[in-house]
């Protein structure tokens, strides 16, 4: 697959020069022996964006070996599934959500595996989290209270999730209000008209706006990829994203009909490496919706590595948005540390 032509220099390379006139103490990734900055965004490049192609048989061959080309087995899975652990965001999302059930969730976030099951693993001293729990605006204090101290991370939904149809003015000021009750983290959602009516610039203002009003927290954006159509369109509205400054692209609502597929996920992923390459700036990424088992957790990992490298294999650039996937990794980890698969209810989410 090609995103873009990389033979001919864009005008990014020129707004934002490659890492080396920053100081190496800065770098929150390295990519080709680069070290590469934060996202902080560069003027919107619409030749960039137009050259976007992707040849989708292509895509879709590419993703089916993710899973089949690399295996890890015992030990050696037990650690990237530890891995996968740390790089979650626990998410509560439901039309019936309380405090006390988010409070629930913020619990199993500070302890996600029974200390039994840590003690036979002998990890005790890594002290394992999640990275963040994500909540609607209305439990953002509840949720900063329960992770108090943890280190864990509050993401709250933003900009009229998951449709983002609400007026601009309102969605901007949901965001604000969030930041202010304490939200580490904002996922917004764009307006998936205008990546069909080709309207990036309207696009890029937007998240430009949003990311404004983050001012401290960091923006996770969600393309909704289950409705944006084509590939192409992905990789498009990805750029976009991040030329306005995100530092997270996420793929999904989790309300979608489609949500996280791993084609999805590796346009996006090639889009963060040349956006990389481009820029010397480096953007995090989120598959969410429809994960739930272990071994799509090791799916996506496999293809943070083979696509990003070890840079990317760690909570500052990659989460998962999940909600059931933990209680599978779980039994998993306790069948390797006992030798037996524990019923799915020992090991409730909230």
């Amino acid at each position: 697959m090609t995103l873009r032509d990389n033979t001919r220099t864009s005008n990014a390379s020129s707004q934002a020069p490659h890492s080396p006139i920053f100081p190496s103490d800065t770098a929150i990734a390295h990519y080709a022996g680069s070290d590469l900055q934060p996202n902080s965004g560069i003027p919107l490049n619409l030749d960039w964006v137009k050259e976007v192609r992707v040849n989708t048989s292509a895509v879709e061959r590419r993703a089916q070996t993710i899973g089949t080309r690399r295996t890890v087995k015992k030990e050696w899975q037990a650690a990237w599934l530890l891995r996968a652990i740390t790089c979650m965001d626990l998410t509560t999302l439901s039309g019936d959500d309380t405090d006390e059930r988010v409070r629930r969730l913020c619990a199993k976030a500070r302890q996600p595996l029974q200390q039994e099951i840590v003690q036979r693993l002998g990890v005790e001293s890594l002290n394992i989290k999640v990275a963040a729990v994500c909540v609607y605006h209305t439990f953002v204090e509840t949720a900063r209270r329960a992770v108090e101290g943890s280190g864990i991370r509050v993401a709250a939904v933003s900009t009229g999730f998951p449709a983002g149809l609400s007026p601009l003015a309102e969605r901007v000021a949901e965001i604000r209000r969030s930041v202010e009750a304490g939200a580490d983290e904002i996922d917004v959602v764009i307006t998936r008209a205008h990546v069909f009516g080709g309207k990036w610039q309207a696009l890029y203002d937007e998240i430009a706006m949003f990311k404004n009003a983050c001012g401290p927290a960091h923006l996770k954006v969600i393309l909704g990829t289950g409705d944006l159509m084509t590939l192409r369109n992905v990789g498009r509205a990805s750029l976009v994203a991040m030329m306005a400054g995100a530092d997270f692209i996420k793929t999904s609502t989790g309300k979608e009909t489609v949500n996280a597929t791993l084609p999805v996920s590796l346009v996006m992923t090639r889009a963060i490496r040349e956006y990389a390459q481009e820029t010397g700036m480096a953007v995090g990424f989120k598959p969410a919706g429809g994960i739930r088992t272990a071994k799509q957790a090791l799916e996506w990992l496999f293809l943070m590595k083979e696509e990003l490298g070890n840079s990317w294999l760690n909570a500052e650039l990659f989460r998962f948005g999940v909600s059931g996937m933990l209680a599978d990794i779980e039994r998993q980890l306790e069948h390797h540390a006992t030798g037996r698969y524990s019923a799915e209810y020992r090991h409730p989410m909230a």
